[in-house]
């Protein structure tokens, strides 16, 4: 209830159980009773309003404007950049990424984080996993590539480590930690395919960050991994090629991917010639992953010089796309990396004919046949019918395989016959047995088609040609011993009655040829000796010759 003081004329709230204090017209009075009547009604009063801000005066505005006209005049203005709602939160990535920088340098090399790697605390480590998870050995792995992939922190390097050797970085590894890592191995045996899985789908994961961290401690896992099981990357490649066709965007990924697959053929030259043909061949037309798989190819055959280990990897269906890419033009490789495949391409030959190819290049003769056309390039022709005349002298059998063939190549086979032709000295005589009845069988059916006057008469009338040529060449060297056997009697004859006209009787003969007749084991039967004589007066006579009987040579002999 509100009412107005006798003493200070002022309004006044008055509550039930209290009165007005007495003696209100005291000093201060009033202050006082606003006093008690905030503290009855249990409010505190603050004074909530920030301070009043100072504003500038106008000698510091002045000043502030000269110092912006000079800067304008010494610094170009700034370009101005839209607001972004982010711009707050950028402080926070640039410590990060400082942070993320720290951490990839704290080593300036791989040596230098392998020397500081405190062996003892890593093993230390691994058995505290082991002991809490004694029966998930995978936790055991994992927990080994995360410890040394987190301590072994140096400068990145490129996907495929060109700069460095094969083993690298696992050769920098001390005795000791191997000895370590393979004895996890060894224990963890059944998880060795899902912790190389592990690594690798890790290793592109931290390619996905930017940056990521360095990989090297996934690394030594996969190359320790594939020392001693290289089938582990090997028993389904389709998956990786897959894996490879799905990051066919991101070079990086599938140079990762080839390299982490690719350590198995240092170990074993045919799990190397599986990866190379299941997962790099495929991609030689992509042209960032082609110079690695070249070199990968380079590489494996350098370090495995026994190609006999190799034998029966590579079939016609791989042989034949080498072959096309390495001598074809125009094709998805450079010049520089098609004259590298073509001197790697003698020993893929040697590894696709195998160890016995007297049973195996009549598969690969329909192939070279029907590659050997005019049209193709004289470094492919070259090889294409060296090779046709190697299956020919080596396997008897691509004779026949020529033969089911000939009909419907008649232009390729032209090229071949006209080769026979010109290199007929370096084929063996045996061999030329069997290429000369395949020949005359080409001749026949040579005649069959001209009489059925197909439309390509011209590569028939050709390859008859050619046929034509091999069979004259193939018998013109033989030597006509007949004839040959009557020329030298002929001369022996001349000679003889030469010898005798001008000595008049086979004993004063000088010539050495008939005086062993009369001075030998011929003298003994007066027969030939009367034969002789009878023979010397009929020359010396100018006489005909009479048929030499025994009635004559004996009289002449007497």
């Amino acid at each position: 209830m509100a009412a107005r003081t006798l003493g200070g004329g002022r309004w006044e709230v008055v509550k039930k159980g209290r009165r007005p204090a007495a003696g209100g017209n005291n000093k201060g009075g009033g202050r006082g009773d606003r006093r008690a009547l905030g503290e009855a009604n249990g409010v505190w009063k603050f004074d909530l309003t920030p301070p009043i801000q100072t504003t500038s005066t106008l000698y510091e505005l002045g000043f502030e404007k000269i110092m912006k006209q000079q800067n304008k005049e010494q610094v170009p203005p700034p370009a101005v950049e839209p607001k972004k709602p982010g711009n707050k939160k950028q402080p926070k990535k640039v410590s990060t990424t400082t942070n993320q920088n720290q951490k990839q340098g704290r080593f300036r090399s791989l040596e230098a984080a392998l020397k500081a790697l405190d062996v003892a605390a890593l093993q230390k480590e691994l058995d505290k996993s082991q002991s809490m998870f004694s029966g998930n050995p995978s936790v055991w792995l994992k927990d080994l590539a995360s410890y040394l992939n987190y301590k072994l922190q140096a400068p990145l390097s490129e996907p495929t480590l060109s700069q460095h050797t094969h083993d690298y970085p696992y050769s920098l590894v001390s005795r000791e930690l191997r000895g370590i890592i393979r004895g996890l191995l060894a224990k963890a045996a059944g998880s060795l395919e899902l912790f190389f899985d592990h690594c690798l789908f890790t290793m592109l994961q931290e390619l996905d960050k930017t940056p990521g961290e360095s990989l090297h401690g996934y690394r030594i896992c996969i190359q320790a991994i594939l020392q001693d099981k290289p089938k582990i990357a090997t028993t389904n490649l389709g998956k990786f090629l897959e894996l490879l066709r799905s990051h066919q965007s991101r070079p990086a990924k599938c140079l990762t991917i080839m390299w982490a697959v690719g350590q198995a053929g240092f170990a074993s030259l045919t799990e190397g010639l599986k990866v190379w043909l299941g997962i790099m061949m495929p991609v030689l037309g992509i042209k960032s992953l082609s110079p690695f798989a070249i070199a990968y190819l380079d590489r494996l055959l350098l370090m495995h010089p026994n190609l006999t280990k190799g034998f029966g990897m590579i079939g016609p269906k791989d042989f034949f796309p080498l072959l096309d890419f390495a001598y074809m033009p125009n094709n998805s490789l450079t010049p520089s990396l098609q004259e590298h495949l073509c001197q790697l391409y003698p020993r893929l030959k040697v590894l696709a004919f195998g160890a016995k190819p007297e049973a195996t290049l009549h598969t690969y003769f329909p192939s070279f046949l029907s590659r050997a056309t005019p049209s193709c390039t004289p470094e492919m022709r070259k090889e294409l019918l060296s090779s046709l005349t190697e299956c020919l002298t080596v396997d008897p059998l691509s004779a026949s395989v020529w033969r089911q063939l000939y009909p419907k190549h008649l232009l390729h086979s032209s090229l071949l016959l006209d080769h026979l032709l010109k290199s007929q000295e370096r084929i063996p005589k045996k061999v030329w047995k069997s290429l000369q009845e395949t020949i005359q069988s080409f001749r026949l059916t040579n005649q069959d088609l001209l009489r059925k006057s197909t439309s390509n008469n011209q590569d028939v009338i050709t390859c008859e040609a050619a046929c034509k040529a091999l069979l004259q060449q193939a018998w013109g060297p033989r030597l006509p011993w007949t004839r040959l056997l009557l020329l030298v009697l002929v001369f022996a004859v001349g000679f003889l009655c030469h010898d005798f006209r001008s000595h008049s009787s086979f004993q004063a003969c000088s010539a050495p040829l008939t005086s062993p007749l009369t001075r030998g084991p011929f003298t003994q039967p007066p027969f030939l000796a009367g034969c002789f004589n009878h023979l010397a007066s009929c020359l010396l006579a100018n006489k005909h010759v009479p048929s030499c009987t025994p009635t004559a040579c004996k009289a002449t002999a007497g």
